[in-house]
């Protein structure tokens, strides 16, 4: 692969998490992909309120990034609270179109992209997204693969149209044996969503692996879209 046209890829954060704490998060995989892929990164529009940062367990025993930045989120699943849980049940969220307006912004004031990459919250967003590509709704949106890292499918009924048809587009899904937060049927269960998704396990937990041993997974996925 040649390093003077890397990949553009935009990541998605996961709950409690900005684009400082999660660039900080995955140095071991920009380490990786170096030359290869350039990961942008942007931020939630929703500031996850401080009472709730304490009691949610959802993504969370680690204090936010010391950039000064708050903790973020991409929806919440109780809009009363304003708190958000992967396993919650809802009619409604709040706080999708707002995010779905800062990643349109983020193509539009910072792209183009070759693909997009989320965590956690973040991966379950971006499944949403493709659906939303796929289905021409977002015509800002030219992804042409995408990294799923910790995805799940949203509990909330307003978001049941997103998986109504399978996403075509090339993806690749990570996720963790040990994963605590967003147990591992969970993912499993969003993967049925897509069309020949590659998979990618590791034997940890809630977080992007991004070991030597993963290396030529990852660079097998993404070498398929090198200009």
């Amino acid at each position: 692969m040649s390093a003077k046209n890397p990949l553009r890829v935009l990541c998605l954060h996961g709950y409690r998490q900005n684009a400082v704490s999660f660039r900080e998060k995955t140095g071991a995989l920009r380490k990786l992909l170096k030359n290869r892929v350039d990961l942008v990164y942007v931020t939630a529009p929703l500031e996850v309120p401080s009472q709730i940062d304490a009691d949610n367990p959802q993504e969370s025993g680690k204090p936010p990034a010391p950039s000064g930045e708050s903790p973020r989120g991409w929806w919440f699943s109780d809009t009363q609270q304003r708190s958000f849980n992967a396993g919650q049940e809802c009619e409604a969220s709040l706080g999708l179109e707002e995010s779905v307006e800062v990643v349109r912004s983020a193509v539009r004031e910072q792209g183009p992209f070759d693909g997009i990459l989320g965590f956690s919250q973040g991966a379950a967003l971006v499944a949403m997204l493709l659906a939303m590509q796929e289905q021409g709704h977002e015509p800002d949106l030219a992804f042409r693969f995408a990294v799923i890292v910790s995805g799940f499918r949203s509990a909330c009924a307003q978001h049941a149209r997103f998986y109504s048809d399978p996403v075509v587009m090339p993806t690749l899904h990570v996720f963790g044996e040990e994963d605590a937060v967003i147990p591992i049927h969970m993912s499993r269960d969003l993967l049925t969503v897509f069309k020949e998704p590659t998979i990618l396990t590791h034997t940890g937990g809630h977080f992007v692996p991004a070991a030597s041993a993963h290396k030529p997974v990852y660079l097998n996925f993404i070498q398929r879209f090198q200009k």
